[in-house]
């Protein structure tokens, strides 16, 4: 990857603070909007969600997930030109307590601060989506697929 590209792509996780969340829903693709931060190696992504949430259901029955993380609209003439990151992952419900719980707790706090009283709430709940691979388009005719080892070496920079 190009190191403009690089620059857009750590820009859009660093910046993005909103995604798309693709669930399976019996058998059928749903899609729901969802707040994330990512993990400091960009190869987690939380949210915390409610578990009366449809797209919660989903997880619990299905942890094959995806999110996308789109570049913000600029008003450019071609909107198909905006950066994007579609990331394949697995969901994992996170028990407060475990490790990696109070770290991403409080990246999420720090991120989103009116969501502090929502983690006294009990039915919401801290989800990780682990990073399976991705696909990262940059613009017309620049598209790349990574890894999980390609998006840590990123987040390093």
């Amino acid at each position: 990857m190009d190191a403009q590209s690089e620059k857009l792509l750590l820009h859009i996780l660093r910046a993005s603070r909103i995604a798309a969340l693709g669930t399976a829903h019996d058998e059928e693709p749903r899609v729901s909007m969802v707040a994330f931060v990512p993990a400091p190696d960009f190869c987690e992504y939380h949210i915390h969600v409610s578990r009366l949430a449809q797209h919660t259901v989903d997880m619990q029955k299905n942890r094959q997930v995806s999110l996308l993380i789109a570049e913000a609209d600029d008003g450019r003439p071609d909107p198909q030109t905006l950066g994007r990151l579609s990331i394949r992952g697995s969901a994992e419900f996170m028990v407060n307590g475990e490790p990696g719980y109070t770290p991403a707790k409080a990246r999420y706090i720090e991120r989103f601060p009116e969501s502090a009283p929502r983690f006294l709430l009990g039915d919401f709940g801290l989800w990780r989506i682990k990073l399976k691979g991705a696909r990262f388009v940059a613009g017309f005719a620049k598209a790349f697929n990574l890894t999980p080892e390609a998006l840590q070496k990123l987040a390093q920079k």
